[in-house]
């Protein structure tokens, strides 16, 4: 029997060739694919494939968090697609967790393929189980900030360092980096940026705007409660009234 494989990622054109990779290979069968976690969380559920690729960021929640919301029993076995930093990948490979690097060098794939494939057919689910719960446990929920982002942009990817950053707007499903004279546009929500960045350095001013308070110059205030927070570069941005709390935070003050 061919092994039954997912494929989860956001991004269509990433599905489709690893989709193409995969035809090419015998012994599995693409059963399904899905563009966002919660879909993952829904498929894995009811059809239990036997193989999971499985991409780390997407918007919402990514690949850890989709395991975390499963229950045990549910696990499959899983090839993390990642841009992750080195941290990340150390934490794969201390685990014996396999991981392919995007864009997908088809023979590090097959590679990844066969690792998976044999430990399927040695039926060695229960040690799989294990060393995804300790992987997540190193890497998913309380994982240490990334020191860089991978951001698509003009057809290659920009690896940006998050302490280079100046300050974060939202663009709908998407964020629009500021660094330095240069803006990039990244394909994830505020939400999951914000647990992303180390909360000592990055701080969400308003629901659309997060800065990094480094980058803070003064502070002058508004009407209504409101704050003008001006940036060393020049940059003025709006703390607003509901994020008041976070004053005495940019004041050095307990709240």
């Amino acid at each position: 029997m061919k092994t039954r494989v997912l494929i989860v990622d956001d991004e269509p054109l990433a599905r489709e060739r690893l989709r193409r990779l995969l035809e090419s290979e015998p012994s599995v069968e693409v059963a399904g694919e899905c563009g966002d976690g919660a879909s993952a969380v829904a498929t894995i559920s009811a059809t239990s494939p036997d193989l999971v690729f499985l991409d780390v960021q997407m918007p919402e929640f990514g690949g850890f968090e989709v395991l975390e919301k499963l229950s045990s029993d549910k696990l499959p076995a899983v090839i993390f697609v990642t841009a992750y930093d080195q941290f990340a990948l150390k934490a794969f490979e201390v685990h014996a967790i396999d991981y392919l690097l995007k864009p997908i060098n088809p023979d590090r794939l097959k590679q990844a393929l066969q690792r998976a494939l044999n430990q399927i057919q040695q039926q060695q689910a229960t040690d799989l189980s294990r060393r995804l719960a300790a992987l997540l446990a190193e890497v998913g929920g309380g994982a240490r900030a990334p020191e860089r982002l991978a951001v698509k942009s003009s057809g290659k990817v920009v690896f940006i360092k998050v302490e280079d950053i100046d300050w974060v707007e939202a663009a709908d499903n998407y964020v629009n980096l500021h660094v330095g004279a240069e803006s990039f546009l990244h394909r994830e929500t505020m939400s999951a940026l914000e647990s992303l960045l180390p909360a000592s350095k990055f701080m969400r001013i308003s629901r659309s705007t997060i800065v990094n308070v480094d980058r803070i110059k003064e502070l002058q205030p508004l009407f209504h409660g409101e704050y003008s927070v001006i940036l060393r570069n020049g940059a003025r941005l709006t703390l607003s009234r509901s994020y008041r709390d976070k004053l005495a935070q940019l004041m050095g003050k307990e709240p």
